[in-house]
C-alpha cells in the first residue's frame, strides 16, 4: 500500500527507484577514564592532522566538481577544526578529566552544535551541521586504522542500479562524496533548507528532501518509491498510476528543461514589446559561472554581506576588493550590483559584537551600522570604488527609510572618492547608487528618495514582514504574511510610479520577483528589472516572451 511521507524539498525534481538507507553513526560515544591525559591529547592531535589533510583533500575535490564557491566550505571545516576555543575544549576535558579523545571531541561538537542552534540567525543554526561533520571526522579517524578509511567510504554506497539514498542526515562532507552516477536522490530524517548539505545537492542537480522526521528507517531498504523534491514528498511503494503519472512528469521536466535551453541568447520581450531586464542573485563570486551558464543579463543582487558571514574578522578592503574585481572581470559590460553590508536581525557576525535585541529586525542593522561606524562602511566603499575601474559596478544601500539616510551615506562615499583621487587610484567616476525599497517609510518617501539616487531595487521579504507587521522568522505567522497581499502589491506599484516619474529605474530583487504567478503584474505596472536565483532566469524569459 502507498505510503505518502512530508518534508522540506530543498533541490527540485524528480527521482524514481529503490531506497539504500545509510547507517547512522556515532549514536553513543563510549567515555572512558585514560591513564596518561598527554599521551590522549598527542593522539586527539595526530587525528586533527589527519582530519585536515582529508578535508584539504575535499576540498580539491568539490572545486573541481562545483567550483571555489561550494569549495570553501571545506576551508571553513578547517578553521572549525583550527579554532583556539574548539581545541581548548577537547584537550581541556582530556586533561581536567581523564576521558578519552573521542567522547571530549563528540562532547565538545554538541556543545558548540547546542550554540550555534541556539543563535537567531538561521544561517548560523546550520552551521550546528558543519560542526558535527568535522567532529564526527575526527572521530572515525580515532576509532579506525587510517588504511581504513577508502573501504569505508567504498562500502557506504552500494553497486548496482542507481539508488535513493536516505539517512538520518548527511554531512557536506558525504554529500560531496556521493558517486552522482549511482545517487538518483536523496533524503533525510533532519536537515534544514539552509544547510551546506542542502546548498550542494541544489549544486549536483540532485533532487533531495530534508526534515521528513523519525518515521524514515532502515526499514526503508530496497523499498520502491518517488521523491518529489518540488513538494518535498517522499511516495514509498507508489501504485501503478502514481507511478505512471510520476514518470510522465519526469519527462515533461526534461522536455522543459530542453525548451528552456532554447532561449538562451534571445531577448526578454513580451508579446506586446514591453522589456524587463532579468539579473540574478548572488552571495559570492563563485556563483558568476552559474549566472552566466543562465543567461542572466547581469547581476542585480551581489548580498556582500556574505563575505562577512563567512569571514572569521573584519574582511580587508584588498580582500574585497579582489572578490569585487573578480566577479566584474567575469561579467564584463553586464551590470552588476553590490549591496553594502547588511549584517544585522537574522545575519549576525560574532566579531561585530552586537549587542542581543528583543526585535532585531527593527534593530541595530545594514545602513544603521554603516552610518554609525563608518570606519568599517569606507573599507567596503574602497574596496567597491577601486573594482568600479574593471567592470559595470552599482552600489546599493539597504534598509534605507529616510532622504537624510542617503544624504549622509553619499557624503561618506564622496569622502572616500575625494581620498582615492589624491592617491591616483582610478574608479569609475559615475558610478551609479541605489538604494533597496523594502520598507513603508520609503515607499511614502519614493519620489523624495529618487531624486537622490539613480535607482531603486525592491526587497520583496523585507517589504511583506514590515508592511504586514509579520516576522519572516515566525514560522506560525507564515498564514498571515502573505506576498501577495493587496497591501504589498500597492507598496511595489506606487514605487514603481515613483521612480518612473523622477526618471529613474526600478527593479525587484526579492523572492517575489520569481513568482510566475506575478509576471503579468510586473508587466502590467511597468517594472524594468527582475533579480532571481539564476535557475530562474530561463523559465523567467519564457514567462515573459509568453505574455
Amino acid at each position: 500500500m502507498m505510503r505518502r511521507l512530508r518534508g522540506t524539498g530543498v533541490s527540485s525534481g524528480i527521482a524514481i527507484g529503490r531506497i539504500h538507507v545509510l547507517a547512522a553513526k556515532h549514536d553513543e560515544v563510549q567515555r572512558y577514564v585514560v591513564k596518561d591525559a598527554d599521551a590522549e591529547i598527542a593522539r586527539f592531535r595526530r587525528a586533527q592532522d589527519r582530519a585536515l589533510q582529508q578535508l584539504k583533500q575535499l576540498r580539491d575535490k568539490a572545486a573541481k566538481d562545483f567550483g571555489e564557491g561550494k569549495a570553501e566550505l571545506f576551508d571553513t571545516h578547517q578553521l572549525m577544526l583550527r579554532d583556539p576555543d574548539y581545541l581548548e575544549s577537547v584537550e581541556g576535558l582530556i586533561s581536567s578529566s581523564k576521558v578519552n579523545a573521542e567522547y571530549a571531541v563528540h562532547s565538545t561538537a554538541e556543545q558548540f552544535a547546542a550554540m550555534f542552534r541556539a543563535m537567531d540567525s538561521s544561517y548560523m543554526q546550520a552551521r550546528a551541521a558543519d560542526v558535527r561533520d568535522v567532529s564526527s571526522r575526527v572521530i572515525d579517524i580515532l576509532q579506525a586504522p587510517a588504511e581504513a578509511d577508502e573501504q569505508q567510504e567504498a562500502d557506504a554506497q552500494p553497486q548496482g542500479e542507481p539508488y535513493i539514498l536516505a539517512a538520518q542526515d548527511l554531512d557536506p562532507s558525504e554529500t560531496v562524496q556521493l558517486d552522482r552516477s549511482k545517487v538518483l536522490a536523496f533524503v533525510t530524517a533532519e536537515g534544514s533548507a539552509n544547510s551546506h548539505t542542502s546548498i550542494l545537492a541544489r549544486s549536483m542537480g540532485l533532487p533531495a528532501i530534508v526534515g521528513i522526521g523519525d518515521e524514515l528507517n532502515e526499514d526503508f531498504d530496497g523499498v520502491y518509491a518517488i521523491v518529489d523534491g518540488s513538494q518535498g514528498e517522499l511516495l514509498l511503494d507508489p501504485d501503478a498510476e502514481t507511478l505512471h503519472e510520476y514518470q510522465s512528469s519526469q519527462q515533461r521536466i526534461e522536455e522543459h528543461r530542453r525548451l528552456l535551453q532554447e532561449l538562451k541568447g534571445k531577448p526578454t520581450v513580451s508579446g506586446s514589446g514591453q522589456r524587463i531586464r532579468l539579473y540574478a542573485n548572488i552571495a559570492n563570486p563563485e556563483e558568476v559561472d552559474n549566472v552566466l551558464a543562465n543567461d542572466a543579463e547581469g547581476i542585480g543582487l551581489f548580498r556582500s554581506e556574505f563575505l562577512y558571514l563567512e569571514s572569521e574578522d573584519f574582511p580587508t578592503e584588498e580582500f574585497q576588493f579582489n572578490a569585487y574585481k573578480q566577479v566584474a572581470q567575469k561579467m564584463g559590460d553586464r551590470l552588476i550590483v553590490i549591496r553594502t553590508l547588511d549584517i544585522g536581525a537574522d545575519k549576525q557576525v560574532a566579531y561585530f559584537g552586537l549587542d542581543k535585541e528583543d526585535n532585531p529586525a527593527l534593530g541595530y542593522r545594514a545602513i544603521r551600522i554603516c552610518l554609525t561606524q563608518p570606519e568599517i562602511f569606507k573599507v567596503q566603499l574602497r574596496a567597491l570604488l577601486r573594482a568600479s575601474a574593471f567592470g559595470n559596478i552599482a552600489i546599493m544601500l539597504p534598509m534605507i527609510t529616510s532622504v537624510d539616510e542617503v544624504r549622509r551615506s553619499k557624503a561618506i562615499i564622496e569622502e572616500v572618492k575625494t581620498e582615492l583621487r589624491e592617491q591616483d587610484i582610478e574608479f569609475n567616476e559615475g558610478i551609479q547608487l541605489g538604494i533597496m525599497v523594502e520598507t513603508p517609510a520609503s515607499v511614502v518617501m519614493a519620489p523624495e528618495l529618487a531624486k537622490e539616487v539613480d535607482f531603486f531595487s525592491i526587497g520583496t521579504n523585507d517589504l511583506t514582514q514590515y508592511t504586514l507587521a509579520c516576522d519572516r522568522q515566525n514560522q506560525k505567522l507564515h498564514q498571515f504574511a502573505d506576498p501577495h497581499s493587496p497591501a504589498v502589491l500597492r507598496m511595489i506599484e506606487m514605487t514603481v510610479t515613483a521612480a518612473h516619474k523622477a526618471g529613474i529605474w526600478c527593479g525587484i530583487c526579492g523572492e517575489l520577483g520569481a513568482d510566475l504567478t506575478l509576471t503579468d503584474t510586473y508587466l502590467r505596472i511597468g517594472v524594468d528589472e527582475l533579480s532571481v536565483s539564476a535557475p530562474m532566469i530561463l523559465p523567467l524569459r519564457g514567462a515573459i516572451r509568453g505574455r
